[in-house]
């Protein structure tokens, strides 16, 4: 399973970068706003900063628009994925761009027929909202299962990142179902390697130590 960070702050990329898990990037218009600078300075330094996949959003919500913002965001970085929203106008783009190779991950996903013509158009990668779909009292793991296995039986190129992952619980259901790739929130990420007894664990044999050099 590849890990991505949901993130567009530097700081939080280089720190988990320098671990080896950052994997890819994905951002959106939200998420830059956060950060208060220009979208394309941030989008090609973060594109520097990672050799995997990193994901910018459109802003348009017409195919011409979308399939333009596309091709001028591509030639940024080699590294750049297009997100495009599961629409019907997102859907004629993506089925556009994948014919020039350009890659995209088509987000907001919420179902498995949606994913299903996501998969058909040519994306290169689905986003299902795990959070989300919980939210809305369904199941989010239950989802990515499902769309792998439509994946799986049919032989499909795209690949699954579970994204909307709020916790720890999301990240090990979406491990479970199959997901490709997690997207995670740079603030969870440091708790995914933390937990009380691993820190009691050190407490206990740090004073054992100590106390073998004592003695």
């Amino acid at each position: 399973m590849k890990f991505f960070l949901d993130t567009a702050n530097i700081e939080e990329i280089k720190r988990v970068n320098d671990l080896g898990l950052c994997d890819g990037v994905t951002t959106n218009p939200s998420i830059i706003k956060k950060e208060g600078r220009d979208f394309e300075e941030v989008v090609k330094e973060i594109c520097k900063l990672v050799d995997g996949p990193v994901s910018a959003e459109v802003t348009s919500y017409e195919c011409e628009g979308m399939v333009e913002q596309a091709r001028a965001l591509s030639k940024w970085a080699e590294n750049i994925v297009v997100k495009i929203p599961m629409t019907e106008e997102g859907l004629k783009a993506i089925n556009i761009l994948s014919k020039e190779k350009i890659k995209t991950n088509c987000t907001l996903i919420f179902s498995v027929s949606q994913g299903l013509m996501a998969m058909k158009a040519g994306a290169t990668y689905i986003s299902p909202f795990m959070g989300r779909i919980d939210d809305m009292g369904e199941s989010g793991a239950k989802l990515v299962s499902e769309l792998r296995d439509v994946i799986d039986i049919y032989g499909y190129d795209s690949q699954i990142i579970a994204a909307s992952i709020r916790h720890i619980g999301h990240l090990e259901e979406a491990a479970l179902a199959g997901a490709h790739i997690a997207t995670i929130p740079g603030t969870l990420f440091e708790k995914l390697w933390s937990h009380p007894l691993t820190d009691a664990g050190i407490e206990s044999f740090k004073k054992d130590w100590e106390a073998f050099e004592n003695r």
